[in-house]
């Protein structure tokens, strides 16, 4: 039987993300980068928090991310909004189809997804951009929950191996039936995952590196390589 899509399950996610400390480490750093803040960003108010995940109820494609950039999201308060990550995703998005804009600078800019939902593995900034296993584990249920709100998913993007991981975890514990031995991540890496006898339907899981400047700077990730894979996920979610 189909799941009916509840808007208000994924409001008041967001909203317990939002309130989230349960993670020591994590709160102290992201309120410290939030109050020494980035020079050439002296007069932003950071938003300082757990980001909330952000886009359409009725989606078909789950994006997963890390974690919230210090002077990106962390800043704005918006999934990859405010850093050159953003800049890449958000025109790759538009550029399929799937955003309204090809730019993110701020959390009420009006920018819309259509038929895709954006999240992370964890959901404060953390340390060198390394959460510990532990943070991860702790993030999980908020993630797990999402893939259970979105009652029309059909594909999932994996932004680098760390989210790779995540959401297999997140599947796996889920019900849902995951290939043995774990499917390795790489950059177009697809994935069929088995539904769980309530839902209507198993996943697409599809890799993609992260476009993080690491990557996106060094030519490991190319715009071309980018839009394949976005190409390919609106294939998948029909």
């Amino acid at each position: 039987m189909k799941r009916r899509i509840d808007a208000s399950d994924l409001d008041r996610l967001n909203l317990e993300v939002i309130a989230c400390r349960r993670c020591p480490r994590l709160v102290e750093w992201r309120e410290e980068v939030a109050r020494t803040k980035r020079a050439s960003y002296a007069e932003d108010d950071y938003w300082g928090r757990p980001v909330p995940s952000f886009g359409d109820p009725a989606a078909r494609i789950l994006i997963v991310g890390l974690a919230p950039g210090a002077h990106g999201a962390n800043r704005t308060g918006r999934m990859f909004t405010g850093d050159r990550s953003g800049e890449w995703l958000y025109g790759a998005l538009h550029r399929a189809g799937l955003a309204t804009r090809p730019d993110s600078v701020w959390r009420d800019d009006g920018l819309e997804l259509r038929n895709a939902w954006l999240t992370a593995a964890v959901r404060c900034v953390p340390p060198a951009n390394k959460p510990t296993v532990a943070e991860r584990d702790t993030c999980r249920p908020f993630l797990a929950r999402e893939v259970r709100a979105l009652a029309d998913l059909r594909a999932i993007v994996s932004l680098g191996g760390f989210a790779w991981d995540a959401i297999l975890r997140v599947l796996r514990g889920l019900g849902y039936t995951v290939p043995s031995p774990k499917p390795k991540f790489g950059h177009g890496a697809e994935v069929e995952i088995g539904a769980p006898p309530d839902s209507p339907g198993g996943q697409t899981l599809i890799g993609s590196y992260h476009p993080s400047q690491q990557n996106t700077f060094t030519g490991r990730l190319t715009r071309e390589m980018f839009d394949a894979v976005w190409e390919r996920v609106v294939e998948v979610a029909g």
